[in-house]
């Protein structure tokens, strides 16, 4: 019988063992940590019983992937939740911008930007199995759908700065420079467009839910599809080469970078493309416990599952700059989410978990915490009086956590132009390591980051039509 093994029990690694299970293939998954997940993981971070996100917790990508919508993973018990208002955008002085699930509301709400926000959201969302066939592939592939392609090109080249330029107010340019943010690249910078497309496009045809429970849940769900598949998952096993595994078939599912030391027969050109892949910048994670609810200046911002906490356009842009510049903006772009406004049973008593990204330079070893917390209690002041619990997690902490963060980058590399086609090589190509029965399916392949599986099933069909040949 044919054997597989793939190495890290994260989206994409549980999703490539699945798909090669589905093969008929015999089927060890390996984990070095001693729980699976990787960015898909709930943990007891700061008081008992409260759960916290360790990365991943709004999964507009996993709710829209095609493959694990075709695995029914509810009935392995996973509930998707939506807040009343799923992004909010605040704006010191000014009316807070909002996102609704549902086109229509959220046009409403920007008055005089709302036929322009709908002209450039509505022909993607309207169409959502067509746009997830289209972006969950290598751009360097055969278009099944070549007029998705064109629209979905066409938005996502120009840079954010350029796009944001569409809009008249405030609030619908920081909205979607907000969303083009979470691409970890300068806004002014071609495609930087291409993440504040797609996810603005996501939110509308699926919004950006949270599993009941904690991102964890759906680790569990594909968990247990691969068990009933019939597929191993061993933890605490660490591997340190690909000469000590015994299968068909190997999956990596992580970066370049740290697949090199695991392939010590790795060719001359793959090494050298590898060597080439630039790493994006890091992340700076606070989990917080909060008494009560954070002290959000708006309503909108009460209510919402995820709020942006980046200022004007212009702010945002500032804040992207000097990270590419290898320095620490003074007012960084803060991600932050709020799981309670989604799934009451993430409150315990009075507390609730409030989540907290912010964007830093590569391998930054400084210590952010309190300029991000002041950062956010512009926004909500008040906030550190009420925190009863704190975890934090720098670049460092990070990468010590889960070792495909190499150097706290947790979007498997830098997002540019060039690395939207070369992850890490040319389109299909960026699969294969140039060693037979070995493959690299993790986020620094297409479709690149995001909790949807899609790196690591693409590299498990790979696998699949080499074996066939």
């Amino acid at each position: 019988m044919t054997t597989a093994a793939v190495v890290g029990s994260g989206p994409n690694g549980l999703a490539a063992a699945i798909r090669l299970a589905q093969a008929g293939i015999r089927v060890t998954v390996y984990e070095a940590s001693s729980r699976i997940g990787g960015g898909a993981l709930t943990s007891e971070l700061t008081v008992p019983g409260l759960l916290h996100d360790d990365c991943s917790t709004a999964l507009p990508a996993a709710v829209a992937s095609p493959f694990f919508r075709s695995l029914s993973l509810e009935r392995h018990g996973l509930v998707w939740r939506h807040a009343p208002i799923e992004l909010a955008h605040p704006l010191l002085g000014q009316r807070t911008a909002t996102l609704f699930r549902d086109l229509d509301a959220t046009a409403a709400e920007l008055g005089v930007d709302g036929g322009r926000w709908r002209a450039l959201f509505g022909p993607l969302s309207s169409r959502p199995d067509a746009l997830a066939a289209t972006a969950f592939r290598p751009l360097v592939s055969w278009p099944r759908h070549p007029l998705m392609l064109g629209r979905l090109g066409a938005r996502a080249v120009p840079p954010a700065t350029l796009t944001a330029r569409l809009f008249r107010t405030p609030q619908a340019a920081a909205l979607f420079g907000g969303i083009a943010a979470h691409a970890f690249m300068p806004l002014t910078s071609l495609v930087s467009s291409s993440v504040g497309v797609m996810l603005g496009a996501m939110a509308h045809a699926h919004g950006w839910p949270m599993a009941q429970g904690g991102a964890g849940a759906l680790t569990a769900a594909l968990a247990a599809e691969l068990g009933l598949l019939g597929g191993r998952i061993e933890t605490s096993a660490a591997v340190t080469s690909t000469r000590d595994i015994d299968a068909d078939i190997v999956i990596l599912t992580v970066p370049p970078a740290a697949a090199l030391p695991l392939m010590p027969d790795v060719p001359y050109q793959v090494g050298r493309a590898w060597r080439r892949f630039r790493p994006g910048p890091a992340a700076y994670k606070i989990d917080l416990a909060v008494e009560g609810e954070v002290p959000w200046r708006d309503e909108e911002s009460r209510r919402a599952g995820v709020v942006h906490v980046g200022g004007t356009m212009a702010e945002m842009r500032e804040a992207e700059a000097a990270i590419a510049r290898g320095r620490m903006p003074e007012r960084p772009f803060v991600l932050t989410a709020q799981p309670h406004t989604t799934d009451a049973s993430r409150r315990v008593g009075n507390v609730v978990p409030f989540w907290l990204y912010a964007q830093v330079p590569h391998a930054w070893g400084g210590d952010e915490t309190e300029r991000i917390l002041a950062r956010v209690e512009q926004f909500a002041p008040g906030l550190r009086e009420r925190v009863v619990g704190m975890h934090v997690r720098g670049p460092a902490a990070l990468e010590a956590h889960n070792a495909a963060y190499v150097g706290g980058d947790i979007t498997g590399g830098a997002t540019s132009l060039r690395q939207l086609f070369v992850r890490p090589r040319l389109g299909w190509l960026g699969y294969r390591t140039g060693a037979d029965g070995i493959y690299l399916g993790g986020a620094s392949t297409s479709p690149a980051a995001g909790v949807h599986g899609m790196s690591g099933v693409a590299a498990a069909e790979c696998a699949l039509k080499d074996l066939s040949r």
